[in-house]
Protein backbone atom coordinates (compact mmCIF):
# COMPACT_ATOMS: atom_id res chain seq x y z
CA UNK A 1 0.00 0.00 0.00
CA UNK A 2 3.01 2.23 0.61
CA UNK A 3 4.40 1.64 -2.50
CA UNK A 4 1.16 2.42 -4.17
CA UNK A 5 0.92 6.17 -2.42
CA UNK A 6 4.54 6.71 -2.81
CA UNK A 7 4.63 6.40 -6.68
CA UNK A 8 1.09 7.93 -7.22
CA UNK A 9 2.70 10.79 -5.49
CA UNK A 10 6.12 10.97 -7.38
CA UNK A 11 3.74 10.73 -10.67
CA UNK A 12 1.85 13.64 -9.58
CA UNK A 13 4.66 15.33 -8.58
CA UNK A 14 6.13 14.91 -11.69
CA UNK A 15 3.73 15.65 -14.21
CA UNK A 16 2.66 18.69 -12.03
CA UNK A 17 6.11 19.63 -12.57
CA UNK A 18 6.40 18.76 -16.49
CA UNK A 19 3.18 20.61 -16.80
CA UNK A 20 4.33 24.18 -15.50
CA UNK A 21 7.95 23.99 -17.87
CA UNK A 22 9.55 27.34 -18.15
CA UNK A 23 12.10 28.68 -20.79
CA UNK A 24 14.69 30.78 -18.98
CA UNK A 25 12.41 34.28 -19.37
CA UNK A 26 9.83 32.68 -17.02
CA UNK A 27 7.40 32.34 -19.90
CA UNK A 28 5.28 28.76 -20.69
CA UNK A 29 6.61 26.47 -22.86
CA UNK A 30 4.12 25.62 -25.33
CA UNK A 31 4.74 22.92 -28.10
CA UNK A 32 2.75 24.04 -31.28
CA UNK A 33 3.15 23.94 -34.98
CA UNK A 34 4.96 27.11 -36.89
CA UNK A 35 2.60 29.31 -38.13
CA UNK A 36 3.00 30.66 -42.03
CA UNK A 37 4.46 33.61 -40.65
CA UNK A 38 7.21 32.04 -38.48
CA UNK A 39 8.23 29.84 -41.75
CA UNK A 40 7.77 33.36 -43.52
CA UNK A 41 10.52 34.55 -41.51
CA UNK A 42 12.79 31.84 -41.38
CA UNK A 43 12.79 31.92 -45.24
CA UNK A 44 13.96 34.82 -45.41
CA UNK A 45 16.74 34.74 -42.70
CA UNK A 46 17.88 31.64 -44.49
CA UNK A 47 18.42 34.01 -47.65
CA UNK A 48 19.61 36.60 -45.82
CA UNK A 49 22.52 34.20 -44.20
CA UNK A 50 22.77 32.55 -47.68
CA UNK A 51 23.60 36.23 -49.29
CA UNK A 52 26.04 36.96 -46.79
CA UNK A 53 27.79 33.96 -46.76
CA UNK A 54 28.15 33.99 -50.51
CA UNK A 55 28.92 37.58 -50.75
CA UNK A 56 32.04 37.05 -47.65
CA UNK A 57 33.40 33.87 -49.87
CA UNK A 58 33.76 36.57 -52.90
CA UNK A 59 36.03 38.28 -50.91
CA UNK A 60 38.61 35.86 -50.92
CA UNK A 61 38.46 35.41 -54.82
CA UNK A 62 41.04 36.57 -57.18
CA UNK A 63 38.07 37.47 -59.60
CA UNK A 64 37.33 40.81 -61.37
CA UNK A 65 33.74 41.77 -61.13
CA UNK A 66 32.05 40.27 -63.95
CA UNK A 67 33.24 36.73 -62.94
CA UNK A 68 32.58 37.09 -59.01
CA UNK A 69 28.96 37.91 -60.41
CA UNK A 70 28.13 34.95 -62.63
CA UNK A 71 30.23 32.65 -59.40
CA UNK A 72 27.16 34.29 -57.07
CA UNK A 73 24.61 33.12 -59.63
CA UNK A 74 26.28 29.33 -59.83
CA UNK A 75 26.64 29.27 -56.07
CA UNK A 76 22.80 30.82 -55.62
CA UNK A 77 21.96 27.81 -57.63
CA UNK A 78 23.83 25.32 -56.80
CA UNK A 79 22.43 26.20 -52.82
CA UNK A 80 19.32 25.89 -54.34
CA UNK A 81 19.92 22.80 -56.12
CA UNK A 82 21.25 20.94 -52.89
CA UNK A 83 18.25 22.14 -50.94
CA UNK A 84 15.74 20.30 -53.34
CA UNK A 85 17.86 17.47 -53.41
CA UNK A 86 17.59 17.04 -49.11
CA UNK A 87 13.93 17.48 -49.77
CA UNK A 88 13.72 14.78 -51.99
CA UNK A 89 13.20 11.36 -50.26
CA UNK A 90 15.15 8.35 -50.84
CA UNK A 91 15.20 4.74 -49.87
CA UNK A 92 18.52 4.87 -48.66
CA UNK A 93 20.79 7.18 -47.64
CA UNK A 94 23.14 6.07 -50.21
CA UNK A 95 21.61 7.24 -52.96
CA UNK A 96 21.28 10.93 -51.48
CA UNK A 97 25.25 10.86 -50.91
CA UNK A 98 25.37 9.90 -54.81
CA UNK A 99 23.08 12.35 -55.65
CA UNK A 100 25.01 14.71 -53.70
CA UNK A 101 28.66 13.77 -55.22
CA UNK A 102 26.99 14.24 -58.44
CA UNK A 103 25.68 17.70 -58.31
CA UNK A 104 29.12 18.60 -56.56
CA UNK A 105 31.27 17.41 -59.48
CA UNK A 106 28.65 18.73 -62.57
CA UNK A 107 27.35 21.82 -61.10
CA UNK A 108 30.61 24.09 -61.78
CA UNK A 109 31.84 22.45 -65.05
CA UNK A 110 31.02 25.42 -67.37
CA UNK A 111 32.60 27.89 -64.53
CA UNK A 112 35.83 25.63 -64.44
CA UNK A 113 36.88 27.70 -68.42
CA UNK A 114 35.75 31.16 -66.78
CA UNK A 115 37.42 31.32 -63.72
CA UNK A 116 41.35 30.87 -62.87
CA UNK A 117 42.11 27.41 -61.29
CA UNK A 118 43.00 29.09 -58.38
CA UNK A 119 39.50 30.29 -58.06
CA UNK A 120 38.33 27.03 -58.96
CA UNK A 121 39.76 25.40 -55.71
CA UNK A 122 38.68 27.50 -53.65
CA UNK A 123 35.09 26.91 -54.64
CA UNK A 124 35.37 22.86 -54.68
CA UNK A 125 36.76 23.38 -50.83
CA UNK A 126 33.42 25.90 -50.04
CA UNK A 127 31.46 22.99 -50.98
CA UNK A 128 33.30 20.54 -49.27
CA UNK A 129 32.42 23.10 -46.28
CA UNK A 130 36.09 24.10 -45.64
CA UNK A 131 35.42 27.56 -46.20
CA UNK A 132 36.04 29.56 -42.67
CA UNK A 133 33.75 32.76 -42.69
CA UNK A 134 35.40 33.63 -39.10
CA UNK A 135 38.61 34.60 -40.83
CA UNK A 136 36.81 37.15 -43.80
CA UNK A 137 35.21 38.31 -40.67
CA UNK A 138 38.20 39.20 -38.57
CA UNK A 139 39.90 40.73 -42.46
CA UNK A 140 36.69 43.17 -42.86
CA UNK A 141 36.88 44.26 -39.13
CA UNK A 142 40.37 44.86 -39.36
CA UNK A 143 40.31 46.93 -42.73
CA UNK A 144 37.27 49.32 -41.03
CA UNK A 145 38.63 49.93 -37.80
CA UNK A 146 42.25 50.34 -40.29
CA UNK A 147 40.03 52.98 -42.27
CA UNK A 148 38.68 54.32 -39.47
CA UNK A 149 41.91 55.26 -37.63
CA UNK A 150 43.13 56.43 -41.18
CA UNK A 151 40.50 59.06 -41.57
CA UNK A 152 40.54 59.89 -37.90
CA UNK A 153 44.38 61.00 -38.49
Amino acid sequence: MKKIVLITFALLLGLNTYAQRRDRMGNPVVNREPTEQDIENYKRKVEERKAEYIANFLTTLEADDFQKEIIKQYLNSYFDAKTELFKVKYERSFDREEAVKKLDNTHFKELEELISENDMTKIKEMIQGDFDEKEVKKEKKKKRKKRKKDKGE
